[in-house]
């Protein structure tokens, strides 16, 4: 058995218009669509007619929703966790009109800066209800790490996962989300911590130098080393492409159709450089 790599990517990076994101995932052989946004509308809060429109326009192109790229979780520890287990199981819904069973989620914010270490547990509590409802569901809940969030380190990360103890949570790791929050050489730090709990993998890049956002290969986070280990591992799922080359904000990013080539362009060249397969379509 060898590796296979699978491209998706963010269509609200492109452009907000869902007939002009897929245009773009077309011309890019792409196939599949992570759903974050569509005609400007977070999915948390789109409508059952929207998103039978947008499921209308998908089926059009030939292009599938691989996740929804829900905000989930990127809120206060404090919020109660039943408006929290609400929005999940809209969500939910979402994703299953749309086809898919994977559900982007975060760890939460502490509710004061710099306790993400006291708040592990309680991240943990919260995740748990979460992947309990996620398995009556069929669907599994992928966490993503970033900055300022309760999982914002490999190590907090995975004391998470692993607490959870729970199928119907595993881990995406964004490789420009680390260096962002200052953490240097992330996956020689972090890969034996997160291997076993990764099943896909946001692709952006980050220099710290200078905090520019740049293109796959091109900054601090590290993903040829991960591509590589990800191959030699025979991992089988997504990259994700989140280029941010534009904007970069707490709910998402934009890189415009010309960024969103010239990412897909650069983590093609790194794939094959380091010889990892794409399975288009």
């Amino acid at each position: 058995m060898t590796a296979q790599f699978t491209l998706s990517a963010f269509g609200d990076e492109i452009d907000a218009d869902v007939d002009e994101q897929l245009r773009v995932l077309n011309e890019l052989e792409i196939g599949y669509l992570e759903l974050r946004s569509a005609w400007g509308t977070n999915v948390l809060e789109m409508s059952d007619d929207e998103v039978v429109r947008l499921l209308d326009r998908c089926e059009s192109h030939s292009i599938r929703v691989s996740c929804i790229g829900s905000p989930v979780g990127k809120s206060q520890i404090s919020r109660p966790i039943g408006e929290v287990v609400s929005d999940l199981e809209r969500i939910i819904d979402i994703a299953k009109m749309l086809g898919t069973d994977r559900v982007r989620v975060f760890s939460f914010y502490p509710d004061d800066e710099g306790q993400q270490a006291e708040c592990v547990d309680e991240s943990v509590s919260r995740l748990r209800a979460m992947a309990h409802v996620a398995g009556q569901r069929g669907v599994v809940l992928w966490m993503e790490n970033e900055g300022g969030l309760v999982g914002d380190t490999p190590e907090r990360c995975r004391a998470i996962v692993e607490g959870v103890d729970s199928p119907n949570l595993r881990y995406v790791w964004d490789t420009g989300n680390y260096p962002q929050a200052g953490i240097e050489r992330s996956v020689d730090r972090g890969w034996q911590l997160l291997a076993e709990f990764t099943e896909c993998v946001q692709v952006k890049d980050f220099l710290i130098s200078d905090g520019t956002i740049t293109v796959a290969g091109k900054g601090d986070g590290q993903v040829r080393e991960l591509l590589i280990n990800l191959r030699d591992s025979e991992y089988k799922g997504f990259l994700a492409l989140e280029p941010h080359l534009l904007i970069s904000g707490q709910r998402g990013g934009f890189s415009g159709t010309d960024g969103m080539k010239m990412a897909a362009v650069a983590l093609r060249r790194l794939m094959a450089d380091v010889g990892c397969v794409e399975v288009r379509g």
